[in-house]
């Protein structure tokens, strides 16, 4: 066995295992492409480099990714500590001065004597006695951006239909923010009224429809309004490397739409199959709401993948009847985006199920944004001291398994739970399990019962 565990990649995910494995007194080498190569999107030549927004979000408990950010607080995450350090003003947010949040990274790396950092872009990962995921655990932390040739290499090892190089997805509402008043359950056809039926008949048959579908019905001006105001929102500028890729696979929502007012109507939206419960008719449009986790607390806007701004998709999509009051847990996106699909891949700790020496952490598992990223690694950086300590002592490990009612279990939940429709998912409230008991209407109060819950996992 070897006498170091390695980590590939030198951003965010890759930087926190990397600290965390040497903090346990194991030797670490830490391969990081730059400045050898670079990344279409990235110029610094230091780790951890912040590409995209300077903002680690929202610093409030009542806020996903700030109770996140506080259960990485009490773990001792060295790049939340970090983050702390070099932050600037903004509000209530944690953001950072990122020239320096990298520079302090890459210091706190450098000098550490089990860290041995090598600028190497690796291209294989089972060659011969550089890095042996036959003989030694190794952690691919390579991010959204991976290399063509590691890229290759990784989906050799998962299986080329389950690695993903563009993130196209569409919003996710979460469940208790939809209106009833105007939403129904039910798939298509099944929820025609029959000639023979009752309308009593046929809406107590509609109550036990399976709640696979959450059915959205608009009439022609609800539509009309809805659809002038998606063909005249702003967009995100893509770059020129991911319009090569993106566009080729998937069509914006927005896009569609713009290619002639009914064409949403023959797509996504047509209402064959369906009666508005309101009115026994046929609606003029549906937009349909798919579940999207087990536990049936959140839904995505199905065919609704788009490159429209988060702020732009808030107003819009609140535009569809149903949605008037909806919490977007996760707005649509489309962008470069190399990632594996998790859910058939790897266990709740990140580690791989066909190889036990392989863990992988940051975005390329699904977790999407930079403090969910950090998370992942110190979920993998964990397991994989453990693993290494019991081999070390040759007993019989025990995998770190954190809570689903943490957020950072429940992210870790998330991308190891099959899902056929796995897309990639950032720190909200909708993936933690329920509160027992009564059911809190308010929501930043039920938010902080929720944190409060989590944090008493980390005393």
């Amino acid at each position: 066995m070897k006498d170091y565990i390695t980590v590939i990649g030198g951003g965010l995910a890759g930087c926190e295992a990397a600290y965390q494995i040497a903090k346990a007194g194991i030797k670490v080498k830490l391969y990081e492409m730059k400045p050898v190569k670079f990344s279409d999107a990235h110029s610094n030549e230091n780790l951890a480099e912040v590409v995209c927004s300077n903002s680690f979000k929202s610093n409030l408990l009542t806020n996903a990714c700030g109770l996140l950010k506080e259960e990485l607080r009490r773990l001792n995450s060295l790049l939340i500590k970090i983050a702390d350090e070099t932050q600037v003003p903004a509000g209530q947010a944690l953001a950072v001065d990122r020239d320096m949040f990298s520079k302090r990274v890459t210091e706190e790396i450098q000098k550490n004597p089990l860290i041995e950092v090598i600028h190497k872009e690796v291209e294989s990962v089972d060659y011969g006695n550089e890095i042996d995921t036959k003989n030694g655990i190794v952690i691919i932390a390579t991010g959204p951006l991976t290399s063509e040739s590691l890229a290759k290499e990784i989906g050799k090892i998962t299986g080329e239909d389950k690695f993903y190089f563009y993130d196209a997805a569409a919003p996710i509402i979460s469940k208790e923010s939809i209106n009833f008043d105007i939403a129904f359950y039910g798939n298509r056809y099944e929820q025609e009224k029959k000639k023979d039926e009752t309308i009593e008949e046929w809406k107590e048959r509609q109550n036990k429809q399976e709640e696979s579908y959450i059915n959205l019905p608009m009439n022609q001006q609800e539509y009309e309004n809805f659809w002038n105001a998606l063909v005249e929102a702003e967009v995100v500028t893509l770059h020129d490397f991911e319009k090569r890729e993106i566009f080729e696979g998937c069509m914006p929502v927005e896009v569609m739409a713009k290619r002639g007012i009914d064409t949403l109507r023959f797509g996504p939206l047509k209402p064959v199959g369906f009666d508005d419960l309101r009115t026994a008719r046929r609606p003029y449009a549906v937009v349909q709401l798919r579940q999207d986790n087990s536990e049936g607390t959140i839904y995505n806007i199905v065919g609704f993948q788009t490159n429209l701004k988060f702020g732009e998709q808030k107003r819009v999509f609140s535009m569809i009847p149903g949605l008037e009051n909806a919490d977007f847990v996760k707005y649509g996106v489309m962008h470069r985006n190399t990632y594996i699909n998790s859910t058939k891949l790897l266990d709740n700790t990140y580690n791989l199920k066909s190889n036990n020496n392989i863990y992988f952490a940051g975005q390329i598992t699904g977790v999407e944004g930079y403090v969910e990223s950090i998370s992942s690694g110190m979920v993998a950086a964990l397991n994989a001291i453990n693993d290494f300590s019991s081999r070390e002592k040759n007993i019989q490990s025990s995998k770190i398994i954190f809570s689903e009612s943490t957020v950072i279990g429940a992210l870790a939940k998330y991308i190891s739970t099959e899902n056929d429709k796995f897309q990639p998912m950032n720190a909200n409230f909708g993936i933690l399990p329920e509160l027992n008991g009564k059911r809190i209407k308010d929501k930043k109060e039920r938010y902080m019962k929720l944190a409060e819950r989590s944090l008493r996992y980390f005393v």
